[in-house]
């Protein structure tokens, strides 16, 4: 059952549907052969018939019953499943049978964003492979992982279902390379599986060179007052661009809410810090992801699912031949508004990537597989319970100053505060009175760290990592960077 805040939102998705109600039955277009079925929790199954008619779907021993409604639309809830591998058919009956075979159970994930994202394993036009691609892509035979890619699509209002669709696959090399799949979410959903031993399905929605603004739904920019205006925007349905706000979420998310998982991932922001114009549009992005985040957990109508995300990377963003930014510090304080986001928003988490770029001209870093690794430490950590992974880096809890030296203290300092390459810890910077920041010599002293500068006798502030090709040392025992940071934040 929807709730009273959903159902306009649902109704304009059935009106905006092109389905005809004509004498046949239709399930929604994520249900397919091959998928996977979330586990421990009800499963929903939905889709369309003659209003009235009595639909039956019959599951691993479940037989469920509902009526279409006067729009045609029905659905029916399976009571919470275990975890299988052993291959199930799902079969729904209304007048004519569909049955959908090679169904397993487990862990489903959303992954959605912009190129980082949608980036796979191997060749990309304009890109390069991520790393080790040839030996990943030939490893890449999982059975008992599953993929499923939302096609590309814009929409006036939100769609009822998804209009092109490859359908599920297993996940081999040939299909992964095929369908150009994201390597960030396989490789998440590898080390799930492997690490659960229990199958995966894992759901693509991106597009590559978007904002956070399309993907956002009406209830989203609602939910967030400074925002509400957005929830207004009026789509021409000749010519709708992929810049609009809710112009993707009606075509490619709208369609999947409702189906059961146990989480998102997401992997988004170049495009919203991107710009050289006065606004400073980008510093409004924590109340987007804000919108985003609890527009998406409205519409599933299914709580404060797990939603992890990864913080862009090092890129000449201000540096490059044509400055796509004002200054080297706007993508350092992008870097605090997404922190931000991890902080303030429910069951979330975020992966620092300053660690892995290795071309600071390419904002497509090629290391996909630990972005997917950290990804799945926060999952495993915290949505599955294996307290013993540390699953996040340094992040600065408080500043005191004794003489000419500032002392920061940590959260997550698990095993202790290191240079990853045993040299001087690098990026930090501290100014005085006068704030006039200055480079900075800083010392791990037990788990604090001690920072100071020849001329700065009253330390008032220190900031780290803050320019945007900074690429520090700083790490905890674990092997996780610390997240750039400055004491001196005027968004707080």
């Amino acid at each position: 059952m929807s709730s009273p805040r959903l159902r306009p939102v649902l109704a304009v998705a059935v009106l905006a549907f092109t389905f005809s109600l004509r004498a046949e039955l239709k399930v929604a277009a994520i249900f397919g052969d091959n998928m996977v079925l979330q586990q421990q929790q009800r499963v929903p199954v939905w889709g369309w018939c003659p209003p009235g008619a009595a639909v039956k779907v019959s599951f691993n021993g479940q037989t469920k019953l509902a009526h279409a409604d006067a729009n045609g639309r029905w659905q029916v809830s399976l009571a919470k499943l275990k975890a299988s591998a052993e291959p199930q058919s799902l079969v729904v009956e209304a007048g004519e049978t569909k049955t959908f075979t090679n169904i397993l159970v487990g862990e489903v994930w959303l992954a959605s964003g912009q190129s980082n994202m949608e980036k796979p394993v191997g060749k990309q036009p304009g890109q390069k492979p991520t790393l080790n691609a040839e030996a990943e892509l030939a490893a890449a035979n999982y059975p008992h992982i599953r993929i499923f890619k939302v096609e590309k699509n814009l929409a006036a209002a939100p769609r009822a279902d998804l209009e092109k669709v490859s359908g599920w696959r297993e996940c081999g090399s040939n299909t992964l390379d095929t369908i150009s799949f994201s390597a960030a979410a396989y490789f998440f959903g590898r080390e799930i599986h492997t690490n659960l031993n229990v199958p995966v399905g894992l759901v693509e929605s991106s597009w590559g060179g978007t904002r956070i603004e399309p993907w956002t739904p009406p209830v989203g920019f609602e939910l967030v007052p400074a925002l509400a205006p957005l929830a207004q925007a009026r789509i021409g349905t000749n010519r709708i661009a992929n810049t609009r706000p809710m112009a993707i979420y009606n075509a490619m998310i709208a369609p999947l809410a409702g189906f059961a998982l146990r989480g998102a991932l997401w992997y988004q922001g170049e495009s919203n810090l991107m710009g050289t114009n006065a606004s400073n549009d980008y510093r409004t992005y924590a109340d987007k992801m804000n919108a985003l985040v609890s527009g998406w957990r409205r519409v599933w109508d299914a709580g404060s699912f797990p939603f992890y995300f990864v913080q862009i990377a090092p890129f000449k963003y201000y540096g490059a031949k044509i400055p796509r930014a004002n200054s080297p510090e706007m993508l350092p304080e992008f870097w605090t508004l997404q922190a931000r986001s991890a902080r303030c928003l429910q069951n979330s988490g975020m992966v620092v990537t300053t660690d892995l770029v290795d071309n600071l001209d390419d904002i497509h870093p090629r290391d996909k597989a630990t972005v997917g690794h950290r990804l799945a430490l926060l999952a495993l950590n915290r949505t599955y319970g294996q307290k013993n992974l540390v699953c996040v880096g340094p992040t600065f809890h408080k500043l005191r100053t004794t003489g000419n030296q500032a002392v920061l203290r940590f959260d997550h300092a698990d095993g202790g505060l290191v240079s990853k390459d045993g040299k001087p810890l690098t990026c930090f910077t501290i100014a005085g009175a006068d704030g006039k920041f200055v480079p900075a010599e800083a010392k791990i002293v037990g788990d604090t760290v001690g920072v100071s500068a020849a001329g700065i006798d009253q330390p008032v502030a220190v900031r780290f990592a803050w320019t945007e090709t900074a690429q520090p040392n700083f790490y905890n025992q674990a092997g996780l960077p610390a997240e750039p940071f400055r004491t001196d934040d005027p968004l707080k």
